[in-house]
C-alpha cells in the first residue's frame, strides 16, 4: 500500500464525529505582521487570476472523447476522478481540470448550460480556497456547481452558502438534476424546517442553505458536542446505530463551504455576533422600561447624552445622570441602583434615536421585524439583545415580546475558520481583500469577464438637499421613459424608497417598489425590471440572486440605466448596484443623485466633511464635493473595519479565557 493509500485509510478510519480545523490563535507579534502582510495580499489578484487561467487549456484537452461518450460512459468517467480525487486532501489540478471537463460536458446535457472559460477559472478559485470576483451577470450559480460537484466527488460534504432561502431552494432545484447525474444527493435548508429535516438536507453530498441556518444549526451541534465532552468521547458513549446517525446532530462537521456573496457574509454580517438565545421568564420590568422611555425623550443631545462614532453608540454626560436621578427617586427602589439606570437609559435612548423604523426595522403583523442594513432583507427570527428589542416594542406601542437569554455564542470569523476547506465568489471583493486575508486566509482573485463591459458611468452628481435630488431623479425617470428605457432606482432604506415612490406617483410615473415590506414578490419584480419602459425602486440590490434580462427592444435604446440615490457605508454596495446594468455585455448607464441630506455625511463625526462638501456645491466645484463624498464613506468603512477587528480580537480573548472548558460556546 501506499503512503498516498494510508494516508487515505487513515483519515477514513480516524474517529472523528464531527469535522471541523482548529484554529490557532495569533499572538501580538503575529496578529500585527499578519495585518501587515494582508496590505499587500490585493496587488496578487491580477496574478492569481493569470494563474487560474493555466486551468482552461487542461480542460479543454481533458475534454476529448467526452462528448463521444454516452452518459453511462461519462458517468464511468466521473466515478474514475472521484477515485484519484479522494486519495488526497489536496486536488492535484490536472486531476481537478478532468472532473472540470466531465462537468461541464454533463451541464451541457442536463441543463443545457456549457461553463465559459472564466467559469472555469472562477470554479478552480473555488477549490483552492480563494474568493473568486466575478461580475454580475457571469454566472456564479453555475460556477459554484462545478466546485460544488468536484467537492463532493473527492469525498467532501459541500455546504454551499448562499443569503436568503430562495436562492437555497432554487438553486438547489435547478442545479439538482446535474448532482443526480453523478449520483450525488442535494438538499437545501431553509427556515421553519424541523430537526429531522434539516438532519436530511445536511446528510446530503451537497446541501444549499442559508449563512444564518447553517450558523445556528452549528451552534445547536456544539451544544451537544459540549455537553457530550468532544468528538471521541461522545462517538464512545453513544455507539451503534446511534453514533452513525450523529447522535441527534444535524451536521456532519464543516468540511467544504462555497460562500456566496462571499463579501456580504463575511464581512458585513460578521460586524454582529451570532447569538443562540431561548426565552426567559417575563419581559423584565415594564414599569421601568417605560419610564426609561419617557425621561429618554426629554434629554437634549449635547447637554444630557452624546452619540459617538456610530450612531447607535450613546454615552450619558453628568449633567444626564444627575437629570436622570432627580427624576426617577420616589420610584421603584431599583432605580437607586446607579449601573441599572444608566443602562436602562442608554437602552431607551438607542431605541428612540438610534433604531429607526422602516430604516433598521419594520412593523410586520405587529411584531418589530429587523431589516438587513446590507441586503435591505427582513430578519424576522432575528432580536436585539439585552432588552433593547423590548425597549423598541414598547416604543412603537406594541406588546412587548419576552426577553431572551443567551445559550450560546459565535461570531462569523470563527464559524467560518473552522472549516476545513473555504471557498467565496462575489462581485464585489477588491476593497475589503486584506480583511478577507488578515481574517480568513482566502486570498481574492480577480476573474476577467466573459465579454468586454459596455457600461457608461457618468460622474455623481451632488444636490443641496434631498428635495432638488429627488426631483432630478424623477427628472431623468420621465425623459428615460419617453425613449422606453427600463430604469432601477436603487436606494438605501424602506423609507427611501417608500420616499421615492411617493414622488414617482406625484408625478403620475408607473412602478413597482421592492423592499423589505414585500419580498415574496422579489424574483418576479427583479425578474421584469429590464423590460421596455419599466421603473423599478429598490432598496439595497446585494444578494438578489436573479439576474436582470433584458426586454425585446431594450439594447437599442441603452440597456437598463441605473440610478442610485444615495450613498452606502460601503462602496461594494453602490458597485453591486451599478453592476446590475450592463451583464453579459449588454449596454448600461449608472448615475448617482446625491444630496448633502444623505446618511452618510450628516452623521455628527462628519459635519466638517459635510461642510466642505456643501460650500463647493454652492460655488460650482462638483469634483471637491465628489471627494469629501467620497471620503465620508471611506471613513465610515474604515469605523466598521475597526468594529469588526475589535470582535474578532474579543472573541478570541474570550476563546483563550474560556479554554479550560473546551469551547467558548
Amino acid at each position: 500500500m501506499s503512503e498516498t493509500d494510508r494516508d487515505a485509510l487513515e483519515r477514513l478510519l480516524r474517529p472523528v464525529l464531527y469535522a471541523e480545523r482548529t484554529v490557532r490563535r495569533d499572538g501580538t507579534i503575529d496578529y500585527w505582521a499578519r495585518r501587515m502582510v494582508a496590505k499587500a495580499v490585493p496587488l496578487f489578484a491580477e496574478r492569481r487570476a493569470r494563474r487560474l487561467a493555466e486551468l482552461v487549456p487542461l480542460v479543454h484537452a481533458a475534454t476529448g472523447d467526452l462528448v463521444a461518450l454516452d452518459d453511462e460512459g461519462l458517468r464511468e468517467r466521473a466515478r474514475a476522478i472521484a477515485e484519484r480525487l479522494r486519495r488526497s486532501d489536496d486536488l492535484a489540478r490536472d486531476d481537478v481540470a478532468v472532473a472540470f471537463a466531465i462537468v461541464r460536458e454533463a451541464s451541457g446535457r442536463v441543463l443545457g448550460l456549457r461553463h465559459h472559460d472564466v467559469q472555469l477559472m472562477g470554479g478552480h478559485a473555488l477549490l483552492s480556497g480563494m474568493v473568486a470576483e466575478m461580475s454580475t451577470g457571469e454566472g456564479k450559480t453555475l460556477t459554484a456547481a462545478l466546485a460544488a460537484v468536484t467537492g463532493a466527488l473527492a469525498g467532501r460534504p459541500t455546504h454551499v452558502v448562499t443569503v436568503n432561502d430562495y436562492l437555497a431552494q432554487r438553486d438547489a432545484e435547478k442545479l439538482g438534476p446535474l448532482y443526480r447525474f453523478f449520483d450525488l444527493t442535494v438538499g437545501s435548508v431553509v427556515s421553519g424546517m424541523e430537526a429531522g429535516e434539516r438532519r436530511a438536507a445536511y446528510a446530503c453530498d451537497v446541501t444549499y442553505c442559508t449563512n444564518k441556518e447553517l450558523a445556528f444549526d452549528y451552534l445547536k451541534d456544539r451544544l451537544l458536542l459540549t455537553g457530550a465532552g468532544g468528538n471521541l468521547r461522545r462517538k464512545v458513549r453513544l455507539g451503534g446505530r446511534e453514533a452513525a446517525e450523529g447522535g441527534g446532530l444535524l451536521l456532519r462537521g464543516l468540511h467544504y463551504a462555497i460562500v456566496d456573496e462571499a463579501d456580504s457574509v463575511l464581512i458585513d454580517e460578521a460586524r454582529t455576533p451570532l447569538i443562540l438565545s431561548g426565552e426567559e421568564n417575563g419581559v423584565g420590568n415594564l414599569e421601568m422600561m417605560r419610564l426609561a422611555l419617557v425621561i429618554a425623550d426629554g434629554l437634549v443631545e449635547g447637554r444630557d447624552w452624546n452619540r459617538f462614532g456610530s450612531e447607535v453608540r450613546f454615552e450619558l454626560t453628568p449633567a444626564g445622570e444627575a437629570r436622570i436621578d432627580g427624576q426617577t427617586r420616589g420610584h421603584d427602589p431599583a432605580w437607586g441602583n446607579r449601573i441599572l439606570r444608566e443602562e436602562l437609559l442608554v437602552k431607551a435612548l438607542t431605541a428612540i434615536h438610534g433604531m429607526k423604523r422602516e430604516e433598521h426595522y419594520i412593523l410586520k403583523d405587529d411584531k418589530v421585524a429587523i431589516v438587513d442594513e446590507y441586503t435591505g432583507r427582513l430578519m424576522e427570527d432575528r432580536f436585539w439583545s439585552e432588552g433593547l428589542h423590548q425597549m423598541v416594542e414598547l416604543k412603537e406601542g406594541l406588546t412587548p415580546s419576552a426577553r431572551r437569554t443567551t445559550l450560546a455564542r459565535l461570531t462569523y470569523q470563527r464559524f467560518f475558520r473552522r472549516y476545513r476547506h473555504l471557498g467565496g465568489m462575489t462581485g464585489t471583493a477588491a476593497e475589503v481583500a486584506s480583511e478577507l486575508w488578515e481574517v480568513y486566509d482566502l486570498p481574492v482573485a480577480r476573474i476577467p469577464t466573459h465579454r468586454p463591459s459596455r457600461r457608461v458611468l457618468v460622474p455623481d452628481a451632488i444636490f443641496p438637499t434631498s428635495a432638488d435630488r429627488w426631483a432630478a431623479v424623477v427628472r431623468i425617470v420621465e425623459k428615460l421613459g419617453r425613449r422606453g428605457s427600463p430604469v432601477l432606482i436603487g436606494t438605501r432604506s424602506v423609507a427611501a424608497s417608500l420616499e421615492a415612490s411617493r414622488h414617482l406617483r406625484d408625478a403620475g410615473i408607473a412602478h413597482r417598489v421592492l423592499n423589505a415590506v414585500d419580498e415574496a414578490a422579489e424574483a418576479e419584480i427583479v425578474a421584469e425590471a429590464g423590460e421596455r419602459g419599466r421603473v423599478t425602486v429598490a432598496t439595497n440590490m446585494a444578494g438578489r440572486g436573479t439576474d436582470i434580462a433584458l426586454g425585446e427592444g431594450v439594447e437599442a435604446v441603452g440597456g437598463l440605466h441605473v440610478v442610485m440615490t444615495e450613498r452606502h457605508d460601503a462602496a461594494r454596495i453602490d458597485r453591486q448596484l451599478a453592476g446590475r446594468s450592463a451583464r453579459q455585455g449588454d449596454p448600461g448607464f449608472f448615475v448617482a443623485l446625491l444630496s448633502l441630506d444623505d446618511a452618510v455625511i450628516t452623521k455628527p463625526s462628519k459635519r466638517w466633511v459635510r461642510a466642505i462638501a456643501a460650500f463647493a456645491v454652492a460655488r460650482g466645484f462638483p469634483g471637491v464635493a465628489r471627494f469629501a463624498m467620497r471620503h465620508a464613506q471611506k471613513a465610515a468603512e474604515r469605523e466598521h473595519a475597526s468594529i469588526r477587528r475589535a470582535l474578532q480580537r474579543s472573541d478570541e480573548g474570550l476563546d483563550h479565557a474560556l479554554a479550560f472548558t473546551g469551547t467558548p460556546e
